[in-house]
């Protein structure tokens, strides 16, 4: 065989494998054009959260998931009716309604193993809180939130912020059901620094 017709049969067999790899011209445009995903995405939501991943009672019975206020901003309260900052349900319930349809709800625990102050029974709780000063926000049965056998929020809270040091300690929950702060019985429910810690969430 003459050396040119060598090199073109040469030519043409490199050129086979080359062709059949394809170039950047034969490529599919569909596919450099879907994102390639990880299955997790990096705003989502938690699905829970452990601290509202709780069902307990309202005073009237009614069991209620804790997880139904994922999304919302949290302010947990264990109250007392017989304590002397029981005035503070009607700032309470202030900051319930001016503030519900920004996202904030309040959550009331009574509990007698703190200081001994509610020995009212659910019934009387209830009573009480709507005729002196109106209290709409959701209020739960009596329970502990320090001594055994403890109310398993207030146990998860205290994991992350503490134990109540008295009555109406006020525990603020993000809307991821994170716990960010703890605000002792001293801070009234229009107290600038709770105020503020709120708004901050509110806004996040």
């Amino acid at each position: 065989m003459r050396r040119p017709a060598l090199l073109s049969l040469l030519a043409l067999a490199l050129a086979a494998p080359l062709s059949a790899c394809g170039d950047d011209g034969d490529r599919d445009p569909r596919a450099e054009a879907t994102p390639r995903t990880t299955g997790v995405e990096a705003d989502a939501e938690p699905a829970s959260a452990a601290v509202l991943d709780h069902t307990l009672p309202l005073l009237d019975g009614t069991e209620q998931d804790l997880g139904r206020y994922l999304g919302r901003v949290v302010l947990v309260v264990n109250t007392a009716s017989e304590c002397g900052f029981a005035p503070q349900f009607g700032g309470l319930e202030s900051l319930h309604r001016e503030r519900g349809g920004e996202g904030l709800v309040v959550l009331g625990f009574p509990a007698d193993d703190v200081a001994g102050q509610e020995p009212r029974s659910d019934d009387e709780i209830a009573e009480f809180c709507k005729a002196n000063f109106g209290v709409s926000f959701p209020m739960f049965s009596k329970s502990n939130v320090v001594s055994d056998p403890v109310n398993p929020l207030f146990a998860e809270l205290a994991a992350e912020l503490g134990e109540p040091s008295y009555n109406f300690n006020k525990y603020l929950i993000d809307r991821r059901g994170r716990p960010v702060e703890r605000f002792d019985q001293s801070t009234e429910p229009d107290d600038p620094e709770l105020t503020a810690a709120i708004e901050a969430q509110l806004e996040g």
